[in-house]
């Protein structure tokens, strides 16, 4: 297998994942505001109306705009999941508590880092094989690498949110590999989405390695 110039590498689900889950996280959070909530109920909320938000990306917006957006977009999301389970009117001040959630998620607190990231990195990084983030997440991506010690190995980081097109549409693939000066077929792009990452990636010319996580195999 010859050795691509750039690997691009997803974050959420691939390099790192939330600890427990997103609603045992929502649920910690909603609890420092008074707020009981049974975690599962939560998670199953959240994923049924994340899976059902338009891709988070915003086409045309200003760039000193989109961290609004981003806010808003997430904001949205949890409003559903909390209406869902009938306790949003609990709070006393949602806007509160959501504004300590987002901030919540912008540190290493809520993240674990998959034990072979670090290693796969490494290695990687040994071969001189220059290293990317192409992700679907908002730009508290920096501190969150940064945080979990990721920030030093990536040359570039590429999200949706900043190029207006969110993966699996090819534009931000060719936003990544242009950072780069890189021709698709002298790159590679690992994450654990079947749709966005994998068919994605082999859609717009890279060699697709679909991660899952759950098997732990590689496919590609």
């Amino acid at each position: 297998m010859q050795t691509p110039k750039v690997i691009f590498i997803d974050a959420v689900g691939t390099l790192f994942g939330v600890v427990g889950s997103v609603g045992q996280a929502y649920a910690e959070v909603a609890q420092r505001h008074g707020v009981e909530a049974e975690p599962q109920a939560l998670n199953d909320a959240f994923f049924k109306h994340f899976q059902a938000a338009d891709p988070m990306a915003f086409p045309g917006v200003e760039t000193t705009h989109i961290p609004a957006q981003e806010y808003a977009w997430w904001q949205a999301i949890a409003e559903k999941t909390f209406g869902d389970v009938g306790i949003k009117d609990q709070f006393t001040d949602f806007a509160a508590f959501f504004a300590d959630l987002y901030a919540y998620f912008a540190g290493a607190d809520p993240w674990v880092v998959y034990p072979d990231a670090y290693h796969s990195l490494e290695r990687w990084r040994a071969k001189d094989i220059e290293l990317g983030i192409i992700s679907n997440f908002d730009s508290r991506i920096y501190t969150v690498l940064d945080s979990l010690a990721l920030a030093d190995f990536f040359t570039t980081i590429t999200i949706s949110t900043e190029v207006g097109a969110a993966k699996p549409d090819p534009q931000i693939f060719a936003a990544a590999l242009k950072k780069h000066g890189c021709d698709p077929s002298d790159a590679w792009h690992v994450g654990d989405s079947q749709t966005d990452d994998y068919e994605g990636a082999k859609a717009a010319g890279l060699r697709g390695i679909w991660l899952q996580r759950s098997e732990g195999v590689l496919e590609s």
